[in-house]
Parts: structure tokens; sequence; C-alpha cells
């Protein structure tokens, strides 16, 4: 790949415990190119910047955040501008991140955001959890549950998607911050992870490197690159996540705790100017992704499909594609991945999907703003 796409790449898309053998170790599926599958979509509310990430409030509205830090409440495709938020470091990939509410949002009013912080130590910034409450389109209450450290002057791999696991606990993650020699495989340090917190940001007593002399205690798995999507599985409540390989090596992994993931030890994928990164693709100890993708499609938001308006799809999986701006249906059986299909193919870069409260896709789109997906006729 020429230096000019790798250098675009990068700006645009990036976006031990013990364990039984079949924890660790599968066949993952290979992406393949996939089909095209025509529906129908509407824009629901229109802007032309990066939407990086969205969630619906309890009367169908939405909070959107936009990467250049501003967070919009949106209704009847109007966006209001939110006050409130704290400086945001717009940078390369970093910004204003993700938005999740608190699954009890009707009783506490706790909302969620993931954004690039230049508070704490060192110079630069890293990626930072904050929960706040909503009130007239004013963020109140605010309080940091989480920020990484050091700060770095990267601009790269933040991470940094939220979401709520079955067991009421919140998971997030944090990319490898361009560090790949020195933080993924290091629990002593941030970067690199996939975390489980408390609302409150308190430690759960069960997280599995608690008591672990060094570690992080936030830590839930590692080895990661830069996890951009994450999901909660309708039947299960595990966390599944996508993340970015290099040059190929895209993946999507069910988080297990105290699991390495592998990176940069083990990997599908090269490095953009073509150069080996490692000969392994797997080793003793280190999970092997669920499915993985070469060439890479730069993957981002996720979603499980969990109602019945699109007949036959009930279940399967939903993957924005920022490198070639089409959003991924995945037909799953269980846990094996059974086709690709492509939504939304071309209409431009998928940051983000969601399941709506209407039990329709809604999606994410650079230079659109945020679509709905209409099911067939």
């Amino acid at each position: 790949m020429k230096n000019l796409v790798v250098a675009l790449f990068f700006f645009m898309a990036c976006g031990g415990s013990s364990t039984t053998d079949a924890e660790v170790h599968g066949g993952p599926d290979r992406g393949q190119d996939p089909a095209t599958v025509d529906l129908a979509h509407e824009v629901v509310f229109a802007n032309e910047d990066v939407l990086w990430g969205f969630d619906f409030l309890p009367d169908g509205s939405m909070l959107v955040t936009e990467k250049s830090g501003t967070l919009f409440h949106v209704s009847g495709g109007e966006g209001v501008v939110v006050s409130g938020l704290p400086q945001v470091r717009d940078a390369g990939q970093g910004g204003l991140l993700d938005v999740h509410l608190h699954p009890d949002y009707t009783e506490n009013g706790w909302l969620y955001l993931s954004y690039s912080s230049t508070e704490g130590s060192g110079s630069g910034a890293n990626t930072a959890i904050a929960r706040a409450r909503l009130s007239d389109n004013a963020l109140t209450d605010f309080e940091v549950v989480y920020k990484a450290s050091p700060n770095t002057s990267s601009r790269n791999h933040w991470g940094s998607r939220l979401r709520w696991g079955g067991d009421g606990k919140l998971y997030f993650a944090i990319g490898d911050r361009f560090n790949r020699d020195v933080n993924p495989q290091d629990i002593s340090r941030d970067g690199g992870k996939i975390y489980r917190i408390n609302d409150d940001g308190s430690i759960p007593a069960d997280n599995p490197f608690v008591g672990t002399e060094g570690a992080k205690p936030a830590i839930y798995s590692y080895g990661h690159r830069n996890p951009q999507g994450m999901a909660v599985h309708p039947e299960t409540g595990q966390i599944w996540t996508n993340e970015h390989g290099p040059r190929g090596g895209d993946e999507i992994n069910i988080i297990r705790p105290g699991i390495n993931y592998g990176w940069p030890v083990i990997t599908y994928g090269i490095n953009y100017n073509g150069t080996t990164i490692t000969e392994e693709t797997e080793r003793e100890g280190m999970a092997q992704p669920l499915h993985y993708w070469v060439p890479s499609i730069a993957p981002s938001g996720m979603a499980f499909i969990d109602s019945d308006r699109y007949p036959g799809w009930k279940g399967d999986l939903l993957v924005g594609s920022l490198k070639f701006a089409y959003l991924d249906h995945i037909a799953m059986d269980g846990e094996k991945v059974v086709r690709e299909e492509k939504l939304l193919d071309g209409l431009g870069r998928l940051r983000d999907v969601r399941m709506g409260p209407d039990g329709l896709i809604y999606a994410s789109v650079v230079g659109t703003g945020i679509v709905r997906i209409l099911p067939p006729e």
C-alpha cells in the first residue's frame, strides 16, 4: 500500500488467567466479499460531520456525539446543542466519542460519555469515561469515572465504545494508543484493553485482575489493538467487540474475563508498508478471533438485530465498515458466521449502528447523518 494511502487510512479509519482450550482456541471465520442487499433508508438527522456515537432516550429522541466536540439532543429531525461538556481534544481519531445511557436511566438519569481528555498526567491526552445527567439540554453532575493514563501525544487508537453487560456492569474499550509494543500485553498499563467497572467508577470485586500486584484492576481483557465496536448478545449477555487490525486482521471477539487476545504477538494482519509484524497467527493461551477480515474493512459500530422487523435476521450482527463505506449484515448461526451482506453500500463511511426502540436499524453515516433502514416491503 502506498504511503499516501497508509497515511489517509491512519487518519480516517483507526478507526494471564487460566482458561480451557475451548475458550482460547478455535477456527476463526475469514471475511469474504459480501453481496449487496438493497433496502430503502431515510435520513432522520442530517449532519455532514463525523457523528461518532448515538443512543436513544426513553421518549424516542436521541443523544448524538459529533467528534469535533458537540453533543446533540435530536428530536423530530432537529438537533439542539447540549451544553456542559468538558474540554475535548479533537485531534486525529480522537474527540467526543461514544454516548450510552444507564440501563436504569429513567430512575437515576445517568448518561455516559467517552472522549479524548487532556486532564491528568503527561502531555497530550488519553481516553476518559464520564457520567452526567441531562437537564434542559445541559449536562449536570458531571464526573469522570475512569481516565486512562498517562496522556500521550499520539492522535490514534482511542477506542472507545461503551456498553452495559448482562451483569449490569459498564464495559468500555481503550485502544493501544498507537504504542503496540508496550501497552496491549502489559496489564499494569492502560491501552489495548477492555475494561469493566461499576456505574460509579468503582471496581467490581470479581474483576479478573483484582488483587494482582501492579495490575490495573479495571482491566477485563487485554491484547487488543483498537476496538471501535461493542455489542451485548441479546441472549447470553456477553460482550462482543470488533477491532481494527493493521493491514488485514480486523477481528470480532467474544470478550471473556482475563483472556489475552494476542495483539501484537499474534495477528492475521501485516504492517501498512507490507512488512511482517509476526509470523504467528496463534499461540497457546491467546484467544483466536471468532471472525476476521482480510483485507481490512476498518470496522466501527456494532449491534445485534433483536427485532422481527427484518424477516430472518433476528440474532444476526451488524458492523459498520469505514474503509469500504457499507453496513455489514453478518448472518449468524450461534457463534458461527454464515454469510455477509452489504447494506447502505456506498452511502458513506459507517461510524455507528443501533437498534431503535421501534425495532428498526439506525446508522451513523459520515457526510449524511443518522439514517433509518426500512424493512423490506
